[in-house]
């Protein structure tokens, strides 16, 4: 079963990450020949406050 965990500053719209889950899925799907049923994609928000950049946090950044 493959599982993609993907990272991201939070901010984006249900529809942009429902858009990455079906992308992500047909990626893992084509490259591997996993059945769509059985790959797991988690995307995990991170509070602009909580990266940083070069010292700097991306919400200071205007990330």
């Amino acid at each position: 079963m493959p599982f993609a965990h993907i990272h991201m500053l939070e901010g984006r719209t249900e529809l942009q990450k429902k858009a990455v889950i079906e992308k992500v899925t047909d990626a893992l799907h084509e490259a591997v020949g996993a059945p769509k049923e059985s790959i797991r994609v988690w995307i995990n928000e991170l509070p602009k406050e909580n990266w940083g950049i070069a010292g700097v946090t991306a919400k200071d950044l205007g990330r």
